[in-house]
């Protein structure tokens, strides 16, 4: 056990601990919640240019937000943000723009979302009663450090002009304050490896810092693959890994009594490396179904949590008494239904599906989120949610209309015996005319073209295009190495948080590019 580690750990739950009773409260009475936060956001804003223009002052009631305040998208927000960003305030909320925080846009390249303390305050009102409840159920996991990696790791190439910060020098800055410190104590990975130069400085010196971490109690990452990946680079790294612990390195002491344990280990079993380790926290819903899969493979005896409904724009759903309750606490949630008719929390029906609309603490107002989530169950009064896609991630080249949640059904059956380590369907040009090409890396079976041509037909969208030879059967194209390095480095040329690297496979490299250019 590591007693600064346990210490700050333990503060850090206690700190938790009003944020938790408050969400344990609003279970029973999520409506009145919800138009408390509504009511607050109007008046406090009121006098912004934004509340001013949509006459906030005459808003006392949901109908009258509802028809003052129009839904919007992210494009309709880039006017206001483009002030901010030149340096105004007061232009979307009366609260100070902090920070613009990056993040990847639904059809263009990159979206800045406005930072402010109040925001901040709404992420830990969510975060506080999941650690806690967290702790509750694994108590264990105060008594050592854990490994945070909140959005993608190594920092956006791209620069430029603004009068406000773009984006956080280190995850936990999210946390803002005290909570900052606290989180950096039990961080078993100090905040300058996310600036590595590579993508395999990068993963060495993460694999470094976490191998020297004998008594690592907590991982939580973003997407499942992110981890999946790192373990992979264990064995080529595996020899200057166990050498750099023992002797020490410019930034790390010796540890060679931890080296000459790992030289017992296996590295192609990860759960042995951290005899402590007790919970496994990311990403689960939709497409990270198949990389969660892996991780249940590789540490089939820690507790593996996926994660709730989480964007740079919202907390809307944590995991909380093995359910996913809407962060009630953090945000004012609407829900569009299949018609796009609003509904507040009162009155969402269990089997339903919507598309989540939010307005937050850093100035955005009816924003479509477009994740599409499903009502499960209820805790108490307040609905749990399933995330089940995002709304607008349709290609749609022909009026086939295949959407993410219907490919990650699809491709969650195709790879039922076998999955690759990379994978990716896109619309693909050639000569001939147009297909769908599903791009692996790894080993193939014989009947996947097949299988996937079959599965594709059950959209009878899909079946009409393929009738009417307006698609090309589906094929299949085989990435020798490196084809999630390529998917990050084409992120990075459109503005998402990631720094790009160079795939090997040149031929492969050139052909997601023109997929991720079109952004069906």
């Amino acid at each position: 056990m590591r007693p600064d580690a346990t210490i700050a750990n333990a503060l850090w739950t206690a700190s938790n601990l009003p944020a938790y009773l408050r969400f344990i409260r609003a279970l029973r009475n999520p409506a009145s919640t919800q138009l408390r936060k509504l009511f607050a956001f109007v008046a406090e804003n009121a006098g912004t240019d934004f509340g001013k223009a949509h006459k906030f002052e005459t808003i006392h009631s949901y109908e009258d937000y509802k028809n003052r305040v129009p839904i919007s998208d992210y494009a309709d927000f880039e006017p206001w943000i483009a002030r901010i960003q030149g340096g105004a305030q007061n232009v979307l909320t009366i609260a100070r723009v902090t920070h613009l925080i990056p993040t990847s846009g639904s059809t263009g390249g990159r979206k800045l979302i406005p930072f402010t303390a109040r925001l901040q305050g709404e992420f830990n009102a969510a975060i506080g009663p999941w650690l806690v409840d967290l702790a509750r159920q694994f108590p264990g996991i105060i008594g050592g450090p854990a490994y945070w990696s909140v959005s993608p790791a190594l920092e956006n190439i791209k620069t430029e002009s603004s009068a406000v910060p773009i984006g956080f020098d280190a995850d936990t800055a999210y946390l803002g304050g005290k909570r900052r410190r606290l989180a950096e104590a039990v961080m078993a990975m100090p905040p300058s490896v996310s600036r590595a130069q590579s993508l395999d400085s990068f993963r060495y010196h993460t694999l470094l810092h976490l191998l020297r971490c004998r008594d690592l109690r907590l991982i939580s990452v973003w997407h499942p693959s992110f981890l999946t990946l790192l373990l992979d680079a264990l064995p080529e790294f595996w020899d200057r890994l166990l050498q750099d612990i023992a002797s020490g390195t410019n930034s790390t002491s010796s540890l060679p009594s931890r080296a000459r344990e790992l030289r017992l280990a296996d590295p192609s079993r990860p759960e042995t490396l951290w005899p402590f380790l007790q919970v496994i926290s990311c990403w689960g819903g939709a497409a990270a179904t198949l990389s969660l899969e892996d991780i249940r493979w590789r540490f089939p005896n820690t507790y593996l949590q996926p994660k709730g409904l989480l964007a740079t724009e919202a907390f809307v759903t944590l995991p909380f008494q093995n359910r996913y309750p809407l962060a009630t606490t953090s945000h004012f949630f609407e829900f569009l239904d299949e018609h796009d008719k609003a509904h507040t929390v009162e009155n969402l029906h269990a089997g339903n599906e919507y598309e989540v609309l939010v307005t937050n603490g850093g100035g955005l107002w009816r924003y479509r989120l477009r994740d599409r989530i499903r009502v499960t169950r209820f805790l108490q009064k307040t609905p749990t949610l399933e995330f089940i896609g995002r709304g607008e991630s349709t290609s749609d080249r022909f009026g086939e209309k295949l959407t993410e949640a219907f490919v990650s059904e699809v491709l969650a059956e195709l790879f039922r015996q076998k999955q690759p380590r990379f994978a990716v369907l896109a619309p693909d040009d050639c000569k001939e005319g147009c297909r769908y090409t599903l791009y692996i890396e790894g080993e193939a079976l014989p009947d996947w073209p097949t299988a996937l041509e079959r599965a594709l037909h059950r959209n009878p969208h899909y079946a009409y295009c393929r009738e009417i030879g307006q698609l090309l059967p589906a094929g299949l194209y085989h990435i020798e190495r490196n084809g999630y390095e390529s998917f990050i480095r084409q992120r990075s040329l459109q503005g998402a948080p990631t720094r790009r690297y160079q795939t090997d496979d040149s031929r492969a490299h050139d052909r997601l590019v023109k997929y991720f250019q079109r952004r069906v």
